[in-house]
């Protein structure tokens, strides 16, 4: 998504370009800008204290099983890691099934995302897998300008494939 948006002349475009910051520098943005990053939805309050409802959201969604899978790859290491048995499901037994976690970190986190989304006016969710279908979608409800047949080129390329 961020690499087609940066087709978008209007706006300026990045992929988790604000991850080490902390306090309100965690969340200043440029205006006009896009910022493509997984990790918003663990600071959800805090992206409402920002932005509230002024703001575009699109929450981009990928099978749950897709994402799962991928997840139990990196079962010991990062967001894993995070919510599982070391943090957020703390005491969680030795050896429960991975993709059980796994499949609970999805649910838990979409299911966070929609409790945000539910008051706000300028929400769009999209499937990964679809989003070049609905890619039109976003660009009229942003206003963008750009090469919009560009942009949809790189939806069809497969980017961080795991």
């Amino acid at each position: 998504m961020s690499r087609a948006c940066t087709h978008i002349r209007n706006y300026t475009c990045a992929h988790e370009s604000r991850t080490g910051y902390t306090g309100g520098a965690r969340f200043s943005y440029p205006d006009n800008h896009i910022e493509v990053d997984n990790r918003l939805a663990w600071l959800l309050g805090r992206l409402e204290e920002a932005y509230g409802d002024s703001a575009c959201y699109v929450h981009l969604q990928r099978d749950l099983d897709a994402t799962a899978a991928s997840f139990v790859k990196r079962y010991r290491k990062g967001i894993m890691r995070a919510y599982g048995r070391h943090g957020v499901l703390y005491g969680l037994p030795r050896g429960a099934d991975r993709l059980t976690v796994a499949r609970d970190l999805c649910r838990t986190v979409d299911a966070n995302i929609e409790a945000f989304l539910r008051d706000k006016s300028n929400a769009l969710r999209m499937r990964i897998e679809t989003a070049a279908e609905r890619f039109g979608e976003l660009w009229e409800l942003i206003g963008a300008e750009g090469d919009y047949d560009r942009a949809l080129g790189e939806l069809r390329i497969r980017h961080n494939a795991s």
